[in-house]
């Protein structure tokens, strides 16, 4: 059975690969979707039941709903955010990436790398004096300084590497104002 979006394989129910062109256009949240939607992107292992408990819906509405979000492309993915130090990723770093030129081609390219490489935690391209921001994930300093040597031979058309490292993780997250971004759309 095929899904709006690709799947990649399970974690706690559903995963699938990242869309950048977002839901379909068709999507449309109420209140209870958003509700919903708050509950499960501060905790998605919460039981159906305790779903239902904090929407008013039953069980089997709750993951009806959640199963439309998924397949809408709403929810991309359900995941556990894990803290890099716990796992020995002791460097943090933000890195500014521009381009000699911004030729489609190159700019594609690099997306299609940066989805290869598991040092990057996301990659952006932004606009500004930068063509992409990437997070980045190192063991240590040493690690770190080998991936800048293969990002630029890999890519000759970079023409700036700038490399912030992260001090303190002051905030991170993925959490969304669901609620707060409703209200203002309805007028609630």
């Amino acid at each position: 059975m095929e899904m709006a979006g690709q799947l990649n394989g399970k974690l706690h129910g559903w995963t699938r690969q990242p869309r950048s062109d977002g839901p379909s256009s068709g999507t449309e949240l109420d209140s209870i979707d958003a509700r919903l939607l708050d509950i499960v992107q501060r905790n998605n292992r919460l039981s159906s039941e305790e779903l239902g408990a904090g929407v008013g819906l039953s069980a089997s509405a709750v993951q009806r709903r959640l199963k439309r979000l998924r397949s809408e492309g709403v929810i991309e993915a359900d995941v556990s955010v894990t803290f890099p130090k716990a796992i020995g990723r002791n460097v943090t770093a933000l890195v500014l990436i521009t381009f000699e030129r911004g030729r489609a081609d190159i700019v594609d390219r690099f997306k299609q790398a940066m989805h290869k490489m598991p040092d990057v935690m996301s990659a952006f391209y932004v606009t500004g004096q930068a063509d992409f921001v990437l997070l980045v994930t190192a063991d240590d300093l040493e690690d770190y300084e080998g991936l800048t040597p293969r990002l630029v031979s890999e890519h000759p058309d970079i023409k700036r590497f700038e490399t912030m490292i992260v001090l303190d993780r002051v905030k991170a997250g993925f959490t969304l104002p669901i609620a707060s971004t409703l209200r203002a759309r309805t007028g609630d």
